[in-house]
C-alpha cells in the first residue's frame, strides 16, 4: 500500500535538493507536485487542495536552522498534515460494559466477518476478554459457515440461529446468552450487500436500537478507494458509527481511502488489517501510517510485535546456548516460528527504514521459509541438535525427505555455519554489546 504514493512524494521532495532555502519558488512547485500525488492516489480534489494549502502555508516563510535542510522541513511539514488529516492520536477502542457490545457493518465483501474474527482474537489474547462472535447475517449461510470455521481456528464461542430471520432477535439474544454465560464482549457480524440499500440500512439500524452498542465499528474495503470513502458516509448518516477498519492494505491499493475518510466523516481509523491470518489486526496509529508514507519505516510497530511474541524464558534459554556456541536448528527453526508469526515478511521489512523502498520491486513470498523447515522437519532430533553430525550421507537423507536438491541443502549449511561463526563473534564482545543482555551475566 502507498508504494506510488511515496514514490510521487518523494520526487516532489526533489524540487528543495540542493536549495539553501525554502522561498516562494520552490514552495509553489513543490505543493503541485504533492497535489498531484494525492488526487493520483484516489484523495478527493478538494481534500487534496485543502491539505495543501496547509502545506504551503505552514512552509512559507519558514527559516533553515541547525542544518535542516529544505527538504527535510517540507517532509517534516507534510509528515505531520498527514498525521493530523488520519486523525492525529490514535483513536480510543470502548470495550467498557457487563458485556461491552459491538457492531460491524458494511458492505459485502468488504471483509466484515474475517474481521470479527480478526478482532475476537485481538481482545482474546491481547486484552484478555472473553468474546461471543454472533452470526447476525441472515441472508448469506456462507458467513454463518466462515465465522464458524474462524470460531473454532481461535477458540472463541459462536452464537448462532440458524432457524431465525430475524437479525434483531439473534442479537438480542446473543447478549443474554453472553451474560449467562460469562461473556464479556459481544461481537455482532451483519449483513452487507453489494451496494447500500434501504432493507440493509435499516436492518442494521434496528440492531443498533436494540442492543446499544459501546463501538459501531464501519469495515471499509480499502482497495475500492474514493467509492469507500462514499460509502462510509452513507453509512455514518444513517448509524454515526464510532470508527473505521480498513481491510485489504496488502492489496494494490492508492491509499486514498485512509487519507480521505477520516476528514469525509469526521470519525477515526481504529484498526487496519490485511491477509486473512487471524494474528494480522493492528491499531491504527496515524503518526505511523504517515512515516511509512513517506518512506521512513514504522519502527514501533515493528518492536510491537517481536515484543507480543516475545517469551522471556525461550529468550534466556536461547541467549545461554548462543553463549555456550550450542545454537542448533531446532533454536533457528523456532526462531523463524516466531517470525512468521509476526506478520506478512514484506509489510515487516516495510518497517524498517529505507527497506521498504530498496524492497519494492523485489517479491518477497511468506512461503520463502518453507524449504529450510521441510529441511530442518526431515532431520532426525538427534540431528537437530547436534548439527556437527550431518555428514554427507545424512545430507543425502535430508535432501531426499525434504525434496530438495543437495546442493540447497550444503547451501543451507554453510549460511547455518556462517550464522554460527557471527554468534560467536558477538559472544567474545563484552556483555553490553549484546543487545538486552546487559547485566545478565552471573
Amino acid at each position: 500500500m502507498f508504494n506510488n504514493l511515496s514514490e510521487k512524494l518523494e520526487s516532489a521532495f526533489k524540487n528543495l535538493k540542493g536549495e539553501a532555502r525554502i522561498n516562494d519558488l520552490n514552495i509553489a512547485n513543490t505543493v503541485k507536485d504533492i497535489r498531484r500525488a494525492l488526487i493520483d492516489a484516489d484523495v478527493n480534489f478538494k481534500i487534496a487542495k485543502e491539505f495543501t494549502d496547509k502545506v504551503k502555508e505552514k512552509a512559507t516563510g519558514e527559516k533553515v536552522i541547525n542544518a535542516v535542510s529544505p527538504g527535510q522541513l517540507m517532509v517534516k511539514i507534510v509528515q505531520d498534515e498527514l498525521t493530523e488529516l488520519m486523525g492525529g492520536e490514535p483513536a480510543a477502542f470502548n470495550i467498557s460494559g457487563n458485556p461491552a457490545v459491538i457492531l460491524i457493518a458494511g458492505l459485502q465483501g468488504s471483509g466484515k466477518t474475517t474481521f470479527t474474527g480478526k478482532l475476537a482474537n485481538y481482545l482474546k489474547t491481547q486484552k484478555g476478554k472473553s468474546p461471543l462472535m454472533v452470526a447476525a447475517d441472515i441472508y448469506r449461510p456462507a458467513a454463518m459457515d466462515q465465522l464458524t470455521v474462524l470460531a473454532e481456528q481461535i477458540g472463541v464461542d459462536i452464537y448462532k440461529e440458524t432457524d431465525t430471520k430475524d437479525a434483531v432477535l439473534i442479537a438480542q439474544n446473543a447478549i443474554k446468552h453472553a451474560k449467562a454465560n460469562n461473556k464479556n464482549v459481544v461481537i455482532i457480524d451483519t449483513a452487507g450487500r453489494l451496494a447500500v440499500d434501504e432493507v440493509m440500512m435499516t436492518e442494521v439500524a434496528n440492531i443498533k436500537s436494540a442492543v446499544n452498542p459501546t463501538e459501531i465499528l464501519f469495515v471499509v474495503d480499502s482497495m475500492t478507494g474514493q467509492d469507500a470513502v462514499n460509502t462510509a458516509k452513507a453509512f455514518n448518516d444513517r448509524l454515526d458509527f464510532t470508527g473505521v477498519v480498513l481491510t485489504k492494505l496488502d492489496g494494490d491499493t492508492r491509499g486514498g481511502a485512509a487519507l480521505s475518510i477520516k476528514y469525509t466523516v469526521n470519525k477515526p481509523i481504529k484498526f487496519m488489517s490485511n491477509g486473512e491470518k487471524m494474528d494480522t489486526l493492528d491499531v491504527f496509529y496515524p503518526d505511523r501510517m504517515a512515516q511509512r508514507i513517506l518512506g521512513m519505516g514504522d519502527i514501533a510497530s515493528l518492536v510491537e510485535k517481536a515484543q507480543q511474541q516475545y517469551d522471556e524464558e525461550e529468550a534466556k534459554k536461547l541467549e545461554k546456548k548462543i553463549r555456550k556456541n550450542q545454537f542448533d536448528f531446532q533454536d533457528f527453526l523456532n526462531q523463524l516460528q516466531q517470525i512468521k508469526k509476526m506478520g506478512n515478511l514484506k509489510d515487516l521489512m516495510g518497517m524498517i527504514p529505507g527497506v521498504g523502498k530498496a524492497m519494492k520491486d523485489v517479491e518477497v513470498n511468506d512461503d520463502s521459509f518453507k524449504g529450510i523447515e521441510a529441511m530442518i522437519h526431515s532431520m532426525t532430533p538427534t540431528e537437530r541438535s547436534n548439527p556437527d553430525l550431518l555428514d554427507q550421507k545424512r545430507k543425502l537423507r535430508i535432501a531426499k525427505g525434504s525434496g530438495k536438491d543437495i546442493n540447497e541443502v550444503n547451501a543451507f549449511m554453510k549460511q547455518f555455519d556462517q550464522m554460527k561463526k557471527m554468534m560467536g563473534m558477538m559472544n567474545k564482545m563484552p556483555m553490553g554489546g549484546f543487545p538486552g543482555m546487559k547485566g545478565m551475566r552471573k
